[in-house]
């Protein structure tokens, strides 16, 4: 078989210069002529290395080389296709009525449990019902997220079309799935994802769904044993360097980090590794829950592996536009994004139990970073002296009005986060009328600094306007100090003009 496969790669190797490759006809080139449906089954398998798409009418013709665009992404509700992946695997382990008696009450309380440890920063530890139970409820925030985060890679043309991805703590697929919506139709993607839980048998369901042009393998190993040259190894058929372009040394276009740094005994250590794992002009990519203990966690990892004279950068959403510094501060930064509509096996188990939305998980909420070992950053604005204070001498400037240059680095906090008053991420009709309230940064601080609207007019609405991450010109500002909060207070009134700089 091993030589067949040779005789099928270099017949494919001769062809895919001349026309489009069928595996009827390669199959008549090869010793024993194999089926054709076993030649399409290996030029799938190689067809990574070999630089090759497989089209809908079964051929196989050269991958056109390029970025990927920036995708229209939005999603409302997950995936008819994934949700009944999912549903097929509750239905083959507990039965048509998983979601109700002794199952659907063991599922509910995985699902209690996990969010209870994550909340309390306890070790959590998945056996199969806690797989699933967290397949249920977090697919579809996971799925919706990733696609808002490639947004800052795409735009800039920095997301391959052929890639090659390790997923570290993949769980039940999220990411990945999001991930392969949201790149074109036409791209090439090999795909490696880490999971050494059971999660990795749900993963092994839903990458059942995954396109035709799309390579999988999971590791059943912890990251820290293990070794990206070994695994690339493993899926490349001869290792021969012109089959492909990714060197041994950094395999990877993009690693990514969905939801598992909080679970890593020493996630400084396994990022400031995977730095190394990526190519050159290759990007890690880290996601985290919005709440508090996480995010900030987050914000601690990127910070100390890429500090303030790293030669790599912060590529987003927390930029730093003052060089030579990096932000002390609590950093509890996180994106909103519209809501998901719970799918039906969410509300099953909702059903089963109170109903009353405890096992429904609509809202799209999360803490990232990009991370890039060639220094490069979204959008390359530096602030200047001459013209801006530094949020580290904000101290200085209390009770003056000042000019910044800030990163949005969040929504509008008095109506929207996991503190909302309802308890959903959503204040109530009854509430006051509160003052909005963005936290912003730009790269120097050391505390917290939120942008208070008192009166919102045309000069100041950009600061409305702006995405998370975008920066912002903020002139005439009044510097307060908030002992309440431990933090300074950037009051915007109608004397205040705010300008965007970067989107």
């Amino acid at each position: 078989m091993t030589d067949q496969r040779t005789a099928i790669r270099n017949n494919a190797k001769y062809l895919r210069q001349v026309r489009p490759i069928d595996p009827e006809e390669i199959a008549e080139y090869v010793d024993g002529s194999p089926h054709p449906a076993v030649v399409r089954q290996t030029l799938r398998e190689e067809a990574f290395d070999l630089g090759l798409w497989e089209r809908e009418d079964g051929t196989f013709v050269p991958f056109e080389d390029g970025p990927a665009p920036r995708a229209d992404w939005g999603p409302t509700e997950f995936p008819e296709q994934y949700s009944f992946a999912l549903e097929d695997l509750l239905v083959r382990e507990y039965g048509a009525n998983w979601h109700r008696g002794d199952s659907g009450e063991a599922l509910r309380e995985a699902i209690s449990r996990l969010k209870t440890d994550y909340f309390y920063e306890n070790d959590v530890e998945y056996d199969e019902t806690a797989a699933l139970g967290y397949a249920i409820y977090h697919l579809p925030d996971y799925y919706a997220a990733i696609g808002y985060v490639l947004d800052d890679l795409a735009e800039n043309g920095l997301l391959p079309s052929n890639l090659r991805v390790l997923d570290v703590g993949a769980g039940a697929g999220g990411p990945a799935l999001g991930l392969f919506d949201y790149l074109p139709d036409d791209a090439l993607v090999d795909y490696h994802a880490i999971e050494p839980s059971p999660a990795a048998e749900v993963l092994e369901a839903m990458l059942g769904e995954t396109p035709r042009n799309v390579r999988t393998t999971i590791h059943e190993t912890t990251v820290e044993a293990f070794d990206p040259s070994e695994a690339v190894a493993e899926t490349d058929a001869t290792g021969d360097a012109d089959d492909t372009e990714h060197s041994p040394s950094g395999p990877f276009d993009l690693v990514v980090f969905g939801n598992v740094l909080s679970e890593l005994a020493d996630p400084t250590a396994v990022v400031s590794r995977a730095m190394d794992w990526v190519t050159p002009d290759g990007s890690v990519v880290a996601l985290a829950p919005a709440d508090r203990n996480t995010a900030i966690g987050l914000r601690e990892v990127e910070r100390a592996v890429v500090p303030a004279d790293s030669s790599a950068s912060v590529y987003s959403p927390a930029l730093r536009l003052w060089p030579g510094h990096a932000p002390s501060d609590t950093g509890w930064s996180f994106d909103v994004r519209p809501d998901v509509e719970a799918p039906p096996f969410q509300t099953r188990l909702d059903a089963g139990g109170a109903d009353d939305g405890t096992y429904t998980n609509e809202t799209v909420q999360f803490a990232y970073a990009i991370l890039r070992p060639d220094g490069q950053r979204r959008v390359e604005v530096r602030a200047d002296a001459a013209r801006f204070a530094r949020m580290a001498d904000m101290e200085r400037h209390v009770t003056e009005r000042i000019d910044l240059l800030a990163v949005k680095l969040s929504r509008d906090l008095s109506r929207t986060g996991p503190d909302a008053e309802d308890g959903d991420g959503h204040r109530g009709p009854a509430d006051p009328e509160p003052n909005p309230v963005f936290k912003i940064g730009d790269g120097s601080e050391s505390v917290d600094h939120y942008a208070v609207v008192t009166k919102e007019s045309a000069l100041n609405r950009d600061l409305f306007r702006a995405d998370y991450g975008s920066v912002v010109a903020v002139e005439n500002v009044l510097a307060l100090w908030n002992d309440d909060e431990g933090a300074y207070n950037l009051v915007v009134d109608a004397e205040t003009v705010v300008d965007l700089v970067a989107p």
